[in-house]
């Protein structure tokens, strides 16, 4: 990588900031420095004295020149890269995460739904105790040295199976004592299905729920339909507020999807704040673009605006409430997690894999069905190496687009299942979703200078 693109500098929210990509130091400059860094590796100090004397004065300019001289000399700023030699990823094999397909079945039937309407383009099905517990056995087993592990139960709709979830949880705390292990439960669900008896089961033992709603309720309706070609929003918002209301201070997520239909999605995460949900997603829909909901390249300017929109009324939403979160909005600015995972991402098909109710392990959720994806069986294990070699190699170091990018060591390459569905290649991203990704990392550390300025 060229020098002069070891930064990336941008303004937003009223403030200027410039990134230094390989150290992840981000810095909240004046205009002078701002500007300064435009010549700075180009042009000797005279120069740019010259270029920018009809702004600032002479002394303002040298001051702000060692001021910047100073952040390269400690490392924070133009700083080089770590060798790709020096990286190792996974090499014991260990697993950390399973998402547990316990229902290949749904009672929605969503038009966007990557899962073929909960049958992953199968036959409908539900796992039995007997695979779930192979399950559990196995990531105990593949897990190492690793005491934390994560179970997501997912579906289809998963509370469509809950007495053996309620079973495979006990038989998780069973585990715990005999391995030493901690299993931290999520479940996703659409709430068609909740009650008192199981909003008690999934608050006292899901360490996270995701409830699935779109936002307001002709945007879910038009998209979120129930067997009788019905709208779910009557039927599932009060049921989540309920929900919510119960779980006290434990983790949550309402997960929507915004499509072509709803460009304007920052009117759902603040329809879902009013509503009384503090802690919310909104995902660009999973499909291919051909789909008149799809997202389009002539929709990517809009989305990016939005973006800038919103980041603007959570600035003033979070100012006044702190429990107020956007998950897009998140970011770690303490150089993040260690420098593996920050060039290698979720870990799919390595650290973390999917199991369908006959027990068969695939990569994620979005490869599931996919035959040749398929990577073994919780029976027998991992018997297509070459699928799990593909993914562990699937760094942004190994990714052309992404060596280039200022944002790969925080999306971290992206997400393979879009690459797939869009280039039939895990190594080359999806690039709407790229563009996407780099407005929502800018939003973010806009958001937290304005908030701890």
């Amino acid at each position: 990588m060229d020098i002069k693109e070891r930064i990336h500098k941008y303004s937003l929210n009223g403030k200027n900031i410039v990134l230094d990509i390989n150290s992840g130091a981000v810095h909240v400059v004046e205009d002078i420095v701002y500007d300064i860094l435009d010549y700075y590796k180009t042009y000797t100090l005279d120069e740019i004295i010259k270029l920018l004397e009809d702004k600032y004065d002479d002394k303002d300019i040298m001051e702000a020149y060692e001021e910047i001289s100073l952040l390269e000399n400690e490392g924070i700023l133009y700083s080089e890269g770590v060798s790709i030699e020096d990286i190792r990823y996974n090499e014991d094999n260990i697993i950390k995460a399973l998402c547990l397909h316990v229902a290949h079945d749904c009672n929605l039937r969503c038009n966007y739904c990557f899962a073929s309407q909960g049958d992953f383009k199968g036959d409908r099905s539900l796992m039995s105790l007997e695979v779930g517990k192979k399950a559990l056995e196995f990531l105990v087993k593949h897990s190492g040295g690793r005491r934390n592990l994560e179970v997501d139960f997912f579906g289809g709709e998963p509370l469509m199976n809950f007495e053996i979830i309620k079973k495979l949880v006990m038989y998780g705390k069973d585990l715990e004592k005999n391995y030493n292990k901690h299993f931290r439960f999520t479940i996703t669900t659409n709430g068609v299905l909740l009650d008192e008896d199981n909003m008690k089961f999934i608050n006292e033992y899901m360490d996270n729920v995701v409830l699935s709603l779109d936002g307001r309720k002709r945007i879910n309706d038009n998209m979120r339909r129930t067997i009788t070609d019905e709208g779910s929003y009557d039927i599932i918002l009060p049921k989540f507020q309920k929900m919510v209301a119960k779980r006290g201070d434990k983790d949550y997520y309402v997960r929507g999807t915004f499509t072509s239909y709803n460009l304007d999605f920052s009117n759902d995460v603040l329809h879902f704040y009013d509503k009384g949900f503090k802690k919310i997603s909104i995902e660009p829909v999973v499909t291919s673009p051909d789909k008149d909901y799809g997202i389009k390249e002539e929709h990517i300017d809009t989305i990016l605006k939005e973006y800038e929109k919103f980041s603007k009324d959570y600035i003033n939403i979070k100012k006044k409430d702190d429990d107020f979160l956007f998950f897009h909005f998140m970011i770690d600015l303490d150089q993040g997690p260690c420098i593996v995972k920050r060039i290698v991402g979720c870990g799919a098909g390595s650290e973390y894999m999917a199991v369908t109710p006959e027990g068969e392990l695939y990569p994620c959720h979005q490869f599931v069905g996919d035959k040749k994806f398929k990577i073994g069986n919780v029976y027998e294990g991992i018997t297509n190496n070459e699928i799990v070699k593909e993914f562990k190699n699937a760094s942004v170091y190994n990714k052309e687009k992404c060596r280039s990018c200022w944002a790969r060591f925080y999306c971290s390459g992206g997400c393979h299942a879009n690459a797939y569905n869009h280039h039939g290649n895990i190594m080359k991203p999806y690039d709407i979703g790229c563009e996407m990704e780099k407005k929502r990392i800018e939003c973010a550390i806009s958001i937290l200078a304005n908030l701890y300025e």
